[in-house]
């Protein structure tokens, strides 16, 4: 499920893919301010809702849960800084790209793996909004990626065949 942030003159930016079993909208349930974001599946996907009386009364009724509820916020926040300081801070898209590669390949599990494989659920456009630059420019990037035989695409999957040259990528010294 990717998660999306709409601005008043009707632009989209994608931040992020939501993981299996994520909980969406906990700091502003808890807060009871709006959810800014908007969530759109990209695979199927089950989706439970929890009314934020209900949940608040749960946490009333179960207090060791409280201290669940402040790790996994503090977590998100945790995760939030570090994206932030991941991309905000790179020096190039080049750079910028190779991090968001590396995290999805953790992400799915496959980081371990010498040529691990990342499925790529969304499209360069997509890609682009996240890492802050243009589609032409994740398109070119994942072409020399290819051309230097760091990455191999087929379909929707993305082989790392040279982590080691992506992980120079994403952190130059």
């Amino acid at each position: 499920m990717k998660l999306s942030l709409s601005s008043s003159d009707g632009k989209t930016l994608i931040l992020k893919i939501a993981e299996p079993s994520e909980v969406l909208g906990l700091s502003a349930t808890v807060s009871g301010k709006p959810y800014e974001l908007t969530a759109e599946t990209i695979d199927p996907c089950q989706v439970n809702f929890v009314k934020r009386e209900d949940f608040l009364r749960f946490l009333r009724e179960h207090s060791d849960v409280c201290f669940r509820v402040a790790e996994q916020l503090s977590d998100k926040y945790s995760a939030a800084c570090h994206e932030i300081r991941s991309l905000a801070l790179a020096h190039s898209a080049a750079e910028k790209l190779a991090k968001l590669l590396l995290e999805w390949s953790s992400k799915e599990g496959e980081s371990a793996k010498q040529e691990p494989r990342v499925k790529l659920a969304l499209t360069h456009e997509e890609i682009a909004e996240m890492i802050g630059t243009s589609r032409e420019t994740v398109t070119r990037l994942f072409a020399e990626l290819r051309k230097r035989q760091i990455v191999h695409l087929k379909g929707s999957t993305l082989l790392i065949r040279n982590k080691a040259a992506l992980e120079l990528l994403a952190n130059p010294k």
